[in-house]
C-alpha cells in the first residue's frame, strides 16, 4: 500500500517520489564512485607496470638480439603540464613493442597519445609542435599504454641512441616496480579525507528519504481514520520510503554511468580516468544496494517515533516537545575520546596505523555534529522575536518546523567541519612534505643538463641558450674531472683528483667569490671543507701539470681509456672561495675562463647551464626547452624551485580537490532539492500569503533567511567541531596547530552556497505564489 501511495498519488505523489529518488540517486552515484576508486587505482598500476621497461636493473647483461631495443627516458614539460616520453632504437627487425603501440617508431618518427596529438594540433600547442618538428607522427598510443585518456605521452625513434646517452637494452616490457609504501602521516590524512567526503553523502541520503514528511503524516492520519492501526501506518510509511530509495538506487546507477563517461572527457586538476576503470567493487556495490533501502526504512521508522498519528490529525501540528541534548553530545564526545586514546602516529610508525579506529572516531564526531544541528536550530530560533516582515515569516516557519531546515543544512555542517579539520591537518604537515631546496629562483629559473659528455656540445648549449627568445643570461659551466699525473708512492693509494670548470667571468662570479676577472684567468677554488679541499690542493698546484683525461690513468674504468692530455695550471692562479650557485650547489677545484683552455680537449665533459629568463616574455621557458631539443632531444630542462613538494602528498591533495568538488556539488544539490521540497509543501500557504497582499520581494527574502539562519548556526557549530577535531588529529600525528583561522574561506564558501541556492529556488517560488495554488480538491 505504501508503494501504491508513492506511485498512485497523482502528480503530487510522483513529484514527492521523484524528489526523494533524485536525492537518493545523487548520493548513491557518489558512493558508487567512491567504491570504484580501488579498482581504478589497480588498473592504473597494472598499465604502469605493463609499459615499464623490464630488465633495466638486471644484474645479468642482456645481449643484443633481433627483438631487443635500446630505451631511455625523454620526457619534457610544457607550461604547467608534465609530458612523459621515451626514446627508442630497435636492435633488429622484430623489436619488442610497448603496450598500445602497433609499430616501433624509426628514426625521425614518433607515436603520441591522443591527448598529446590534440594539444600539438591546437593553437595552444604551437610551441610544443615546434619542439618536435624533427619528428613525423606515425601513430597513436592505444589505451593499454596510457595511464588515463588525458595523459600526455610519446615514443620517439632514434638511429643514433647509444648506452653512452643513458639508454638501457631491454628484451621485454612489464617491470613490476614495487610501490613505495604510503607515509604513515598520509595514511591518517587519507582516512580523514574518506570520512569527510563520504559522511555528508550518507547524511544527505538519510535526509532525502524524509522528503514530504508532513504530507505523508496527513495521509497516514486519514488511514487511521478508516481503521488502520499504528503499526500498519508505520509499515505503509516504510513501504513508501522503500520505493523512493529503490528508485533512487536505479537513478544513482544511471547518474554514475553518465559521470563515468564524463570522467574520460573532462580533465579537472589533471585528474581523468578511462570509463572502463571505474567499476565498483562487487562487495561494496552490494553493500550500497542493501544499505540504502534498509537505511531508508530505518530512518522512516525512527522519525515516526516522535510523531503521534491519530485519526483526527497529527500531534506534530501542535507544540512539539523540546529535543533532548544529552544523547546528542555522546556521539561527538565519544569520537573525540577514541581519537585521544590513539597512539601517536609518526613518519617512522611503519604500517602500525589504526585505520579503523581513526575512521570510527572521526565519523562519530561528524555524525554527532549532524545530530546536534536540530537541537541547536530549535534552541536558537525559539528566542527570535519581531523584526521586518520577511524576517518574521522566516523565523516563524523555523519555529514551527525547524527539523526540516536543520536536516537540509546538516550536510554542509558536516562538510565544513571536516574541511576545517583537514585544512588544520594539512597545514600542520606542510613542512614535512614541502621542503626548502636551497635553490634561488631569483638568480636563475631553469637548470639544463645533458647526458652527453662533450666539450663542443657543452659550448653549443651555452651559445644557443644565450640567443633563445626571452633569455636574459646563461650561467654556463663546462666541467670535467682532472687528475694528478705521475706514479703513485703506493699502488693502493687513490690518485688525487679534482673538478675543472670552464666558464666566463660572469659565470665564475656566480660560482665563486671572484673580485677581478678577465678572459684567460684561472683560479683554485676552496669550499672551506678541509676534507674536500685537501684533494684540490694535492691536484691543483699552480705551475704544475694535470691530466685532462682522468680515465687515461684507469681510475674510473676497468682499463685506461684514451691518451694522456697534459695541461699546466698557470702559476698566476689565485685561490678563492666558492659560493652556492642558484640551485644551491657548491663547487671546488680549478676554475678557468675559456681563454685559458680549449674545451674541445676535455674528453668527458658535461654541461650545466643555469638560464635566467625575462618574466615579461610569455612562454620564455618553452623557448628555452625548444632550443634544448634542437641541440639534443635528450637534454633535460628543470625548473628551479624554492619549495619542493612530495609527490605522494601532492597526489593526496589532488585527490582531495577532486573529491571535494563532487561533495560540494552534492551538498548544493541537496540544499536546492530540500528547499524546493519545502516550498512545494507550503504551496497553499504561499498562495494565501500572496492573496492577502504579501509582497513577492518579502517572500523571496523570507526564503533567503530560512536558508541563511540554519546555515549560519551550522557554520558556527561546524567551526567549533572542526577546530576540536582538527586539534585532536594534529595531536595524534604529533604536530602543533599552525593556523586557527583556516575556517574563514570556508565561511565565505557557505555564504556563496546560500546565495546560489536561494537564486535557483526563486523561479519555483514565483510559480507557487500564483492564485491557483489555493485550488483544492
Amino acid at each position: 500500500m505504501g508503494i501504491r501511495f508513492a506511485v498512485g498519488g497523482g502528480r503530487e505523489g510522483w513529484v514527492r517520489t521523484a524528489l526523494t529518488a533524485v536525492g537518493v540517486g545523487l548520493g548513491v552515484a557518489l558512493l558508487l564512485g567512491a567504491a570504484s576508486v580501488p579498482d581504478l587505482l589497480t588498473n592504473r598500476d597494472a598499465r604502469a607496470t605493463a609499459r615499464h621497461p623490464a630488465d633495466t636493473m638486471a644484474a645479468k647483461k642482456i645481449d643484443r638480439s633481433d627483438s631487443t631495443i635500446l630505451i631511455v627516458d625523454a620526457g619534457t614539460d610544457f607550461r604547467d603540464s608534465e609530458i612523459g616520453g621515451r626514446s627508442v632504437r630497435a636492435d633488429g627487425d622484430h623489436p619488442v613493442l610497448p603496450p598500445g603501440v602497433s609499430e616501433l617508431p624509426k628514426g625521425g618518427e614518433m607515436v603520441v597519445s591522443p591527448a598529446l596529438r590534440d594539444l600539438m594540433n591546437s593553437s595552444e600547442g604551437k610551441l610544443l609542435k615546434e619542439r618536435f618538428e624533427g619528428y613525423r607522427v606515425t601513430g597513436t598510443i592505444g589505451d593499454a599504454g596510457l595511464m588515463s585518456p588525458k595523459e600526455l605521452y610519446y615514443y620517439t625513434g632514434s638511429d643514433t641512441l647509444t648506452k653512452d646517452q643513458g639508454a638501457h637494452r631491454i628484451k621485454a616490457f612489464g617491470y613490476d616496480d614495487p610501490a613505495e609504501p604510503l607515509d604513515p602521516l598520509l595514511v591518517v590524512l587519507v582516512v580523514l579525507i574518506c570520512v569527510v567526503l563520504l559522511t555528508p553523502v550518507l547524511i544527505f541520503i538519510g535526509t532525502a528519504v524524509r522528503f514530504g514528511g508532513e504530507r505523508r503524516d496527513q495521509r497516514l492520519a486519514a488511514l487511521r481514520l478508516v481503521g488502520a492501526d499504528r503499526r500498519s501506518v508505520r509499515r505503509i510509511a516504510a513501504g513508501e520510503a522503500l520505493f523512493g530509495a529503490l528508485l533512487g538506487l536505479a537513478l544513482g546507477a544511471v547518474f554514475f554511468l553518465g559521470v563515468r563517461q564524463l570522467v574520460g572527457v573532462v580533465d579537472i586538476w589533471k585528474v581523468s580516468a578511462f570509463p572502463s576503470d571505474m567499476v565498483p567493487m562487487p562487495g561494496l556495490a552490494a553493500l550500497i544496494a542493501v544499505a540504502v533501502p534498509v537505511s531508508s526504512v530505518l530512518v522512516t521508522l525512527v522519525s515516526l517515533r516522535a510523531v503521534a498519528i491519530e485519526p483526527l490529525g497529527v500531534v506534530r501540528s501542535t507544540t512539539a516537545r523540546k529535543r533532548r541534548l544529552w544523547w546528542r553530545l555522546v556521539l561527538p564526545v565519544g569520537g573525540l575520546v577514541i581519537l585521544l586514546n590513539q597512539d601517536q602516529v609518526t613518519r617512522t610508525a611503519g604500517e602500525n596505523v589504526q585505520v579503523y579506529s581513526i575512521a570510527a572516531g572521526a565519523t562519530l564526531v561528524l555524525v554527532g555534529l549532524a545530530t546536534l544541528m536540530p537541537w541547536l536550530v530549535e534552541a536558537a530560533v525559539a528566542r527570535l522575536r519581531g523584526g521586518p516582515v520577511p524576517w518574521q515569516l522566516a523565523t516563524r516557519r523555523l519555529q514551527l518546523s525547524s527539523g526540516t531546515a536543520a536536516r537540509a543544512v546538516s550536510g554542509i555542517t558536516v562538510a565544513v567541519a571536516g574541511a576545517v579539520a583537514l585544512q588544520m591537518l594539512f597545514a600542520s604537515m606542510h613542512d614535512d612534505f614541502n621542503t626548502t631546496t636551497d635553490q634561488d629562483p631569483r638568480r636563475a629559473q631553469l637548470n639544463v643538463s645533458s647526458p652527453e659528455a662533450s666539450g663542443p656540445l657543452a659550448q653549443r648549449m651555452i651559445d644557443d641558450f644565450r640567443t633563445a627568445k626571452g633569455v636574459k643570461g646563461v650561467i654556463g659551466r663546462v666541467s670535467s674531472y682532472v687528475v694528478k699525473p705521475g706514479e703513485l708512492k703506493n699502488a693502493d693509494d687513490m690518485r688525487p683528483t679534482t673538478e675543472l670548470s670552464v666558464g666566463t667571468c660572469a659565470t665564475l662570479r656566480e660560482l665563486a667569490r671572484v673580485d677581478s676577472c678577465k678572459d684567460g684567468d684561472t683560479f683554485v677554488v676552496h669550499t672551506g671543507d678541509r676534507d674536500l679541499d685537501q684533494w684540490v690542493d694535492q691536484t691543483a698546484r699552480p705551475g704544475k701539470k694535470v691530466d685532462l683525461n682522468s680515465e687515461s690513468w684507469g681510475d674510473y674504468a676497468s682499463k685506461p681509456r684514451g691518451k694522456h692530455i697534459p695541461w699546466t695550471l698557470p702559476k698566476s692562479s689565485r685561490t678563492v672561495t666558492s659560493r652556492p650557485d642558484p640551485v644551491g650547489d657548491r663547487y671546488n677545484g680549478i676554475f678557468v675562463t675559456p681563454g685559458a683552455i680549449d674545451v674541445a680537449k676535455l674528453e668527458d665533459a658535461n654541461t650545466q647551464a643555469l638560464v635566467q629568463i625575462d618574466p615579461k616574455v610569455k612562454d620564455a621557458e618553452e623557448y628555452v626547452r625548444n632550443a634544448a631539443t634542437q641541440i639534443d632531444p635528450l637534454i633535460r630542462v628543470y625548473t628551479i624551485r624554492m619549495i619542493e613538494r612530495d609527490k605522494q602528498y601532492a597526489s593526496v591533495q589532488k585527490g582531495l580537490q577532486a573529491g571535494a568538488i563532487a561533495t560540494m556539488m552534492l551538498i548544493a544539490a541537496s540544499m536546492l532539492v530540500s528547499t524546493l521540497e519545502q516550498l512545494r509543501e507550503r504551496k497553499r500557504l504561499l498562495a494565501a500569503l500572496t492573496a492577502f497582499g504579501t509582497r513577492r520581494s518579502s517572500m523571496a527574502w523570507s526564503v533567503l533567511w530560512q536558508t541563511a539562519v540554519p546555515v549560519v548556526l551550522g557554520l558556527g557549530l561546524a567551526i567549533a567541531g572542526g577546530l576540536a577535531l582538527g586539534a585532536v588529529m594534529c595531536r595524534m600525528v604529533d604536530k602543533s596547530v599552525t593556523d586557527w583561522l583556516v575556517f574563514l574561506p570556508l565561511c565565505a564558501a557557505g555564504a556563496a552556497l546560500v546565495a546560489t541556492v536561494t537564486l535557483l529556488s526563486l523561479p519555483a517560488l514565483w510559480r507557487m505564489m500564483r492564485p491557483d495554488g489555493l485550488r483544492t480538491e
